[in-house]
């Protein structure tokens, strides 16, 4: 079992209960007042545990091996859906996903990172981390969406574009950086939504959108806490430091102005009831959706415009107040 650290007290009662459940039925002894009294401490105990998480162990949570994909919630959202592959250059990069959906009868394009569930699915999903062949077949699948005029809905959940020699020798930053370019101007609504890792150009790459929306125990960032503790400290052993540092949860970042939603987990995280979870991400799709398709080509280019200039406007507020004092 995947068990984290911080969640063992949590695991622990359970077992007692489940224990004390067993015996009650092999001996046929009345112990439910005992079992109610436990339950109820189990309901305190995780609502303090998961009401007071530090960064480093929501990111934890986000990297959970049992945490829902993209895969998952485009089963679990969509009536339909036919996945279209390569980016009619190199080939096809199973980091990301990508087709057309129905939802509710709804046609969209959904584009997302892909990591696996064991080992050998995720060496052959790079662990989620994309080639430029990914974000070129992602670029070329926004293009198709905006020529029928169909919503795109990207999922972010990578730790970062792949950095080997191939990925660096095929042009990784330019397709990163043209496809936030076309994405700025992509003239159907864009909804964006972190569900797991959310780690710098790689997430990027597929982020830009009308609707920016993490998943509670998700994060987002300029990068990994491993990757930022490594330069700032040169030692990755500092990497909590670093994810308090970095203010990469979901409470941050909306705070901050950077996301516009956050969406509710189950407790303990979306593994613990993926058709919640689904339930909850289809009914944002679909306000969501509902409010941009009311606005016309032109206001939705102008509100993403702002949108992205408005960001950092915090902070540049306070040098300005600072100065003045």
């Amino acid at each position: 079992m995947n068990i984290l650290e911080f969640e063992r007290p949590i695991y622990e009662l359970e077992k007692k209960i489940e224990e004390l459940r067993a015996f009650m039925e092999e001996q046929n002894i009345d112990l439910s007042e005992e079992i109610q009294r436990l339950e109820e401490k189990l309901v305190g105990i995780s609502e303090n545990i998961y009401n007071n998480l530090h960064p480093w162990q929501i990111l934890q949570i986000a990297r959970h091996p049992e945490r829902p994909l993209t895969s998952d919630y485009i089963e679990l959202i969509c009536d339909d859906f036919i996945e279209l592959h390569g980016d009619r250059r190199f080939g096809d990069d199973p980091a990301i996903i990508g087709g057309i959906g129905l939802i509710e009868g709804n046609p969209v394009t959904i584009i997302g990172h892909q990591k696996g569930k064991t080992t050998k699915e995720n060496l052959k999903r790079n662990f989620g981390m994309a080639h430029p062949e990914g974000y070129r077949k992602a670029l070329r699948l926004m293009k198709q969406a905006e020529k029928f005029n169909r919503p795109i809905i990207t999922f972010i959940n990578t730790p970062g574009a792949y950095p080997g020699i191939g990925a660096e020798e095929r042009g990784q930053a330019e397709a990163i950086a043209r496809n936030l370019f076309e994405m700025s101007k992509l003239r159907v609504p864009i909804l964006v939504y972190v569900i797991g890792e959310g780690g710098s150009g790689g997430a990027l790459g597929i982020g830009v959108g009308d609707k920016i929306i993490m998943f509670q125990f998700s994060y987002y960032s300029v990068c990994s806490p491993e990757a930022c503790a490594s330069i700032l400290w040169r030692n990755a052993a500092e990497a909590k430091a670093a994810s308090e540092a970095l203010r990469l949860t979901a409470s941050d970042l909306l705070e901050l102005g950077i996301v516009d939603d956050v969406l509710i987990e189950p407790r303990g995280g979306a593994h613990k009831d993926p058709t919640g979870m689904a339930k909850t991400l289809k009914e944002s799709i679909l306000k969501n959706l509902n409010d941009l398709r009311k606005l016309s080509r032109e206001e939705l280019l102008a509100r993403r415009y702002n949108k992205y200039r408005k960001i950092g406007q915090f902070l540049m507020q306070q040098l300005n107040k600072n100065k003045m004092e």
